[in-house]
C-alpha cells in the first residue's frame, strides 16, 4: 500500500473531506474548527478527543504525503486547511463520499455506507454503493478498499477501507455480540442505527444553517 495512515491522520483526512462535501461554505477549515470536526460526538466511530497539538502534527504528516494542503486566505490571519483526495486519486463524488465514511467510521455493510454516504452523494441504491466500492477496490496499482470476511453469526459482509494499510479484523469478537442476540433483535437493532444515522445528519444539516445566524 502506497499509504500506511496513523489512526489521527485518518480521523483528520475524513473530517476534512466531510465537511468540504457537506458545508462547503465553512471550508477549508481553521484548526480550531477541524479538531471540533474530527471529535465531533455523531458520525464517528470510535469517538475522539484530540487536542490542536494532535491534529497539527496529522496535517503535517498528511501534507508531506501530499493528501492535505494549507491554505493562506487574503485577509485572514488564520491558516486553514483542505485535503487533496480528488487531486490525489481523481475521485468522482461517490467514491470520495463512500472513503469518506470509511474513513470515520471503519468497517461498514454496504447498507450502511449508503446510508451514511448519501449525506454527501447521490448514493441512491445499494447497487451504485457496490460499483463504487468494486471499483475503489480494483484500482490500481493499489487497491483503496477491501471486503472483510463475513463474521460468523451476521448476515452481511464489511468493508474496510486501505489507507492506514492491511485492516485488524477480529470475526471472534464480532460473533461474541452476534450470537448472543436473535436474528430478528440484530435486525431491529440495524434498523434503529439506520434510522439514528440519518436523524443525525438531518441534525447536523440543521445546524449548519442555522450557527451562522446565531
Amino acid at each position: 500500500m502506497p499509504y500506511e495512515l496513523s489512526p489521527e491522520e485518518a480521523r483528520v483526512l475524513g473530517a476534512l473531506s466531510e465537511k468540504d462535501m457537506m458545508t462547503p461554505e465553512y471550508y477549508p477549515m481553521s484548526l480550531n474548527a477541524l479538531t471540533n470536526a474530527c471529535n465531533q460526538k455523531t458520525n464517528r466511530d470510535p469517538v475522539t478527543a484530540f487536542d490542536d497539538a494532535t491534529v497539527r502534527d496529522a496535517l503535517h504528516l498528511l501534507r508531506d504525503r501530499g493528501l492535505a494542503a494549507f491554505v493562506s486566505e487574503a485577509g485572514s490571519r488564520v491558516e486553514k486547511y483542505r485535503h487533496k483526495l480528488a487531486e490525489r486519486f481523481n475521485f468522482t463524488r461517490g467514491e470520495q463520499a463512500v472513503l469518506t465514511v470509511l474513513l470515520l467510521r471503519g468497517p461498514q455493510t454496504a447498507a450502511e455506507i449508503r446510508d451514511r454516504g448519501s449525506r454527501m452523494a447521490p448514493l441512491d441504491d445499494l447497487e451504485t454503493v457496490m460499483h463504487t466500492l468494486e471499483r475503489l477496490a480494483a484500482r490500481e496499482p493499489d487497491p483503496l478498499v477491501r471486503l472483510l470476511p463475513k463474521a460468523p453469526g451476521t448476515k452481511e459482509p464489511r468493508w474496510a477501507h486501505l489507507m492506514c494499510g492491511k485492516p485488524v479484523y477480529q470475526p471472534q469478537q464480532e460473533a461474541q455480540h452476534a450470537t448472543g442476540a436473535a436474528p430478528g433483535l440484530l435486525e431491529r437493532i440495524t434498523q434503529l442505527e439506520r434510522e439514528l444515522a440519518q436523524l443525525r445528519a438531518e441534525f447536523d444539516a440543521l445546524r449548519a444553517k442555522v450557527e451562522p445566524l446565531l
